[in-house]
């Protein structure tokens, strides 16, 4: 039950949108219009994108200039660059949460209200889509997916993080941002799994919410096989080192919780 200093917290909420963009000139567009509706700023940080992409992301700022903005990387940097660059931005605008989604349309924005539901009741929790695939899903990745879950349930010592590579989350900003200022962060796509077994770590905790996944046909995807797989496999091995010294309290932590999902 919230409540005091609780009700505050939530009732302070400030919210926008970050979007992680990198050469995705034919989806974004789908995806900005899809967010619309929920009346949300929207920052998209452009990772230094080619200029056919920069001139289609100024048409969208000129549009939609009410509620989106852009922030301009000048080389790309990778996803966890990306991100962490438009938490700080939101931060600097005064928001409190940012509601993360990728730029590609895998995602299914009709599950932005329940996550922020979500987050609004328990306001300190890192929100997390946990993703249900379609038979569009490249079996590779689907494999691989299940391998990462088992690391990162090894690292954290808990089952709270039933997907840490899902690119549709809430973050709280004060919290996740005081980790990269701690930490020198992985900045490609194994930043999304840093990223949420540091916050556990942290102690914040990790809430997870259903949502729908789909690899379009003709989608544009910048996950490399080998070299992602390469820099995913070394943060596993990083994280396990750093399991290592937090083993103790990790585990007292997950056998003493009375709520492992706070969801209910």
């Amino acid at each position: 039950m919230l409540g005091g200093r609780g009700e505050i917290f939530r009732s302070a909420m400030k919210t926008c949108i970050v979007i992680p963009f990198y050469n995705h000139a034919d989806a974004i567009g789908a995806v900005v219009c899809g967010l619309k509706a929920f009346d949300l700023p929207c920052i998209i940080v452009n990772d230094g994108s080619d200029p056919a992409c920069n001139t289609v992301l100024q048409q969208l700022a000129d549009a939609e200039a009410a509620w989106l903005s852009i922030v301009s990387r000048t080389e790309n940097g990778g996803k966890g660059a990306a991100v962490m660059s438009g938490c700080d931005a939101a931060a600097a605008r005064g928001f409190t949460h940012v509601l993360q989604i990728d730029a590609d349309g895998q995602h299914d924005v009709h599950d932005v209200p329940a996550l922020l539901a979500l987050s609004a009741r328990h306001p300190a929790a890192l929100v997390s889509g946990q993703a249900v695939y379609d038979a569009s899903v490249p079996a590779a990745r689907r494999y691989g997916r299940y391998l990462t879950h088992l690391w990162v349930w090894i690292n954290t010592c808990s089952l709270e993080i039933r997907d840490s590579m899902c690119g549709f989350r809430i973050y709280p900003l004060t919290a996740t941002r005081q980790i990269w200022k701690e930490h020198q962060m992985s900045r490609r796509m194994d930043f999304d799994i840093e990223i949420m077994v540091r916050s556990v770590w942290a102690g914040t905790r990790v809430l997870s919410y259903p949502t729908r996944v789909r690899y379009p046909q003709d989608g544009v995807s910048h996950f490399d096989v080998l070299h992602d797989n390469l820099r995913i496999s070394a943060i596993h091995a990083r994280l396990f080192v750093g399991m290592l010294r937090r083993f103790p309290l990790l585990l007292w932590r997950t056998l003493t919780r009375r709520d492992p999902t706070l969801a209910a």
